[in-house]
């Protein structure tokens, strides 16, 4: 079978019983840096020499069958470099092929950034997303941020500390000034540290320089109250940076409750119209002089 392992994120002492019986008996160990996988193995002391295979991003779905085909005689012990594979990490595809092919894939539970930080950050835990790694570019996570503007569960992502001022600025921008935010750096490690606050404190916060693995959690969006002319209002702001009429209303009707159609049609009476181009009353834009 395929047996997803979950490492240790930094306390060695996190690995669990059952980890440490499959790395002492398995055969094979399917991982994502070899290198980290032996530095494991004698961390924990582990005698064992089992026959290790490189599954990262860049040849996961030409190993996945080779795997899937060595799961059908032995078992094959699957490791990210830290905390659960497939989350965030290799293993999808190689699940997704197992499946397909018929071969059981079980895991062996452990160590999650993801619910660690969801767990100490204070934030709702009874409904959340996880939205992994952010966007390295600006731009592209102003439109991550768009999107999930009006997402009322907590959110829960990845990102560099290089570039956690720059994020956090963007969020601050998007979500408004005063979105609460927990950043949780080196979670488990000797240097644990989360830090809570509204997103523009923490973007200044950051802003002198972060070191270490860090999740950001995110409180979700309060439901707006809004009347018609202000969500058209917000309707129009959204179209006027770029976003379809369409999806514009969508976007605001999440956020707000008022009918995504009812607000459509009333931003499209209120849209101005563009040179040459009846207005919203039906006349010609410019008439001849009489």
């Amino acid at each position: 079978m395929i047996i997803l392992a979950a490492t240790p994120i930094g306390n060695l002492k996190d690995a669990s019983v059952r980890l440490v019986e499959a790395l002492s008996t398995v055969t094979v160990i399917a991982a994502e840096d070899t290198r980290v996988t032996q530095r494991l193995l004698a961390a924990l002391g582990i005698e064992n020499r089992p026959r290790l295979i490189a599954l990262h991003d860049h040849n996961e779905r030409e190993k996945s069958i080779e795997l899937v085909e060595l799961a059908r005689e032995t078992d094959v012990l699957v490791l990210s470099d830290a905390g659960m594979p497939t989350v965030s990490d290799p293993g999808f595809h190689l699940v997704d092929t197992a499946a397909a092919a018929g071969v059981t894939v079980t895991a062996l539970p452990g160590p999650s950034a993801v619910l660690t930080a969801l767990a100490v950050s204070g934030l709702p835990t009874d409904r959340f997303t996880f939205e992994g790694f952010l966007p390295r570019k600006s731009g592209e996570r102003v439109s991550t941020f768009t999107e999930l503007r009006d997402e009322r569960r907590t959110m829960v992502f990845f990102e560099s500390p290089n570039r956690l001022a720059a994020s956090l600025g963007d969020m601050a921008a998007v979500f408004g000034a005063e979105r609460r935010v927990v950043v949780c750096r080196e979670l488990t490690k000797f240097y644990e540290e989360v830090k809570r606050g509204s997103a523009a404190e923490l973007a200044e916060w950051a802003a002198s320089g972060v070191k270490g693995e860090i999740c950001i959690v995110v409180a979700g969006a309060e439901k707006r109250v809004s009347d018609l002319p202000s969500g058209v209002a917000e309707v129009l702001a959204l179209v006027a940076a770029g976003e379809r009429l369409k999806d514009a209303a969508a976007v605001v009707s999440e956020g707000t409750g008022l009918g995504k159609r009812e607000l459509y049609q009333a931003a499209l009476e209120a849209k101005p119209a563009g040179p040459g181009k009846p207005g919203k009353q039906g006349g010609s834009a410019s008439q001849p002089a009489r």
